[in-house]
């Protein structure tokens, strides 16, 4: 993986991620001097994660585009584009914690209801873009097989992990009965199943300890973008002393394996916060199926290690010459 040429990556998502880095430590700064809550939350604590968040989608992205091959200007414009929609997105979060109100859910004025659809608009942009990255990073030859995997693999469970977060955005059971009749209240949508949104929640995440939190999910959905390619760059590492990860075959299947592992768990975790159920608090039928599917990877894993058939030998040397052939 190219990290070192770090002079290719695209400029404004690297700008994004310096301020929103910067950001990140003025929430820190507000979570310390601002004694204000919303919504059961410290005031500060929204701003402070989407600042980490967002610097580190930016800064993957920022690498990624630099990898990508075929329609290059393309890949720039909406890079560019997305840079637009995160600064617009978190200025509004950024506003109504200023205020002193909630920036999601909040129809409770016009003002407040026209900030949450301009919120819901950057978001679908949001993800329409990252969309059009996956699909050219799906098209970029990657020679090294593992790294193909990672990166590719990691794209689209993030991409999955995006579209999750417009679970939060349905009436929720309470909400329903009333949005039949004709008289929703002024929320509309919430984190929490089973449990109003507010109540006690884990340290720094707040994710919700009494119900379930479609945050999960979401956030794990999102960081697949991280994990796997991070997956990728830890095999090498180890390689240096187990002779057996030397092997790009070796690698590409532990990957496969990862990804697919990543995926059921991401399935897993969304699975449990529809049914109104804490993370730290599963229940039994969580538990089996959380258990099946640690056996079936440490399984999977020992199949990833096995020897490689002639049948992958010809295979490989084929995908090596195809992407020789293809790269610039």
């Amino acid at each position: 993986m190219a990290l070192g040429q770090y002079r290719t990556w695209h400029r404004p998502m690297l700008a994004c991620a310096a301020s929103m880095a910067v950001m990140t430590v003025v929430s820190a700064i507000g979570l310390v001097v601002d004694d204000r809550s919303i919504v059961g939350a410290p005031a500060w604590l929204k701003p402070f994660k989407f600042a980490v968040s967002i610097t580190v989608y930016c800064i993957t992205w920022a690498w990624l585009v630099s990898l990508i091959r075929t329609r290059r200007r393309l890949a720039h414009r909406v890079s560019n584009a997305l840079v637009g929609v995160l600064t617009l997105e978190y200025t509004l979060i950024v506003i109504q914690v200023i205020r002193g109100t909630t920036s999601h859910f909040n129809f409770t004025t016009p003002f407040n209801a026209g900030l949450v659809t301009l919120m819901g608009i950057s978001i679908s942009f949001l993800w329409v873009g990252t969309l059009v990255l996956t699909l050219l990073l799906l098209r970029t030859p990657i020679a090294d097989a593992a790294d193909r995997w990672a990166m590719r693999s990691g794209a689209l469970v993030s991409l999955v992990g995006l579209g999750l977060g417009g679970l939060m955005l349905s009436p929720t059971d309470e909400q329903s009965p009333q949005a039949e009749q004709g008289t929703l209240g002024r929320v509309i949508g919430a984190h929490t199943v089973g449990a109003p949104d507010g109540g006690p929640g884990m340290p720094i995440t707040d994710w919700s300890t009494v119900g379930g939190d479609l945050r999960i999910p979401h956030f794990v959905g999102m960081h697949a973008l991280q994990a796997l390619p991070l997956l990728a760059m830890l095999l090498t590492l180890l390689a240096r002393r187990w002779t057996r990860l030397r092997d790009d075959t070796v690698r590409a299947r532990i990957i496969i394996v990862g990804s697919l592992s990543y995926t059921a768990v991401l399935a897993l975790l969304t699975w449990q916060a529809l049914r109104g159920q804490p993370l730290i608090r599963p229940d039994g039928l969580t538990l089996t199926a959380l258990s099946a599917l640690l056996v079936a990877s440490s399984v999977s894993v020992l199949w990833a290690l096995r020897e490689r058939t002639s049948y992958e030998d010809d295979d490989r040397i084929r995908n090596r010459h195809r992407h020789e052939s293809t790269a610039p």
